[in-house]
């Protein structure tokens, strides 16, 4: 039987996926982003994907790299401080979503980090850097350095293009694993509300 956290998260993996999917159509022939905030709402029968327990781990591969080619698609775009030091943030509080981080697992999200096509916009001992400068914090005490991460995530609040790419670059890292926990649910719901962006948009 599937629990309610993984029937949850197998219905956010397809609605992102629909979004990846809606989001490259888009790109590729109006180039107009009115179809963002439209059209999605015609996928909602896609819910009946939360019964096929067996392509579980697949999907959420594809999906992840659905959401790799949406960024990348934006990667000229994804230059700024802003985004930067926001995408560590994210990545960090997903990491260290359940309110702790073993040594394995920092290294593993860091690579990922650091072999990420948009990130690649960037010096990697400047990811490094921020990324581990949150983890620290939040290693020594969570709810403090969860404040100071999303107070930098919310810098990025100002381009909603931005403020998108530093959600989807989160649910790459948490998805990685093929595991979508309810914390690192939780902490991208509280990163949305740092952007002003609806959960709901990402199903979370």
């Amino acid at each position: 039987m599937l629990t309610n956290t993984e029937v949850t998260a197998m219905a956010v993996w397809d609605r992102l996926k629909d979004q990846a999917k809606a989001f490259q159509q888009s790109q590729g022939g109006r180039g107009a982003t009115g179809g963002h905030s439209g059209g999605h709402g015609g996928h909602g029968g896609h819910g009946g994907h939360s019964g096929g327990t067996g392509s579980g781990g697949g999907s959420k591969a594809q999906l992840v790299g659905l959401l790799k080619t949406q960024l990348g698609s934006l990667k000229n775009e994804l230059k700024s401080g802003a985004y930067r030091d926001a995408s560590m943030a994210v990545c960090a509080l997903v990491a260290a979503a359940d309110g702790q981080v073993d040594p394995s697992e920092r290294q593993q999200v860091e690579s990922m980090i650091l072999s990420n096509d948009v990130l690649q916009n960037f010096p990697p001992e400047q990811l490094r850097q921020r990324f581990n400068k949150h983890v620290d914090q939040l290693t020594m005490n969570f709810q403090h350095g969860k404040t100071e991460a999303m107070q930098e995530i919310a810098k990025a609040a100002k381009k909603p293009t931005e403020a998108r790419a530093v959600i989807q670059t989160g649910m790459v890292i948490a998805g990685a694993d093929g595991h979508f926990s309810q914390a690192e649910a939780t902490v991208l719901r509280e990163a949305c509300a740092a952007l002003g962006l609806s959960p709901a948009e990402f199903q979370l």
